[in-house]
């Protein structure tokens, strides 16, 4: 590989690092060929891309970058391939269903939205992260219990302001 090649797939790398919010590093090798072709498959069918890169050039690119990866590229040793997604846990729970067949691929590191995991002990955790959409739907449910008692004591009071306290107070006892 040339010095061009390389400094171009740096740039490649820093701008995939730019663009994305969640980035796992995991160690997929010992995969045969068969193996490597489900684990590709299944992280098309979650829209996670996988990549195989260079630890020199991802440590390059990490530093490039405008991100502040801490500890994370001390995991750079060995095969190590990036996967990127949209949504913080989608890899980590990808990751937890393939190795239920599969002792691969473990997780080397993770950078969910500024936060960095080392360690393929961080799995668990990973998959429990909710994603904002996730968090969003909890939020609006909470809000939605609270107006739904106010409407039901209206309805149940007959619309009167003495009628709706009693019925609230009857319902928070």
């Amino acid at each position: 590989m040339t010095r061009e090649e390389k400094s171009q797939v740096i740039e490649e790398l820093t701008a995939e690092l730019a663009n994305n919010a969640n980035i796992y590093l995991a160690d997929i090798s010992g995969l045969n060929a068969g193996t490597t072709s489900d684990l590709r498959r299944a992280c098309f069918k979650a829209n996670v891309k996988l990549a195989v890169v260079k630890n020199t050039l991802l440590q390059k690119a990490m530093e490039a970058s405008d991100r502040d990866f801490g500890d994370l590229p001390s995991v750079l040793k060995g095969n190590t391939s990036v996967m990127y997604s949209e949504t913080g846990n989608v890899p980590a729970k990808l990751i937890k269903t393939f190795r239920k067949k599969s002792d691969k691929p473990l997780l080397k590191g993770a950078f969910i939205e500024e936060a960095v995991y080392i360690g393929d002990n961080q799995l668990d955790m990973l998959v429990d992260i909710k994603s904002k959409e996730e968090l969003i739907g909890e939020i609006i449910g909470l809000l939605q219990s609270p107006a739904k008692n106010v409407v039901s004591a209206l309805k149940s009071s007959g619309g009167k302001l003495a009628g709706i306290i009693k019925t609230l107070s009857e319902k928070e006892g």
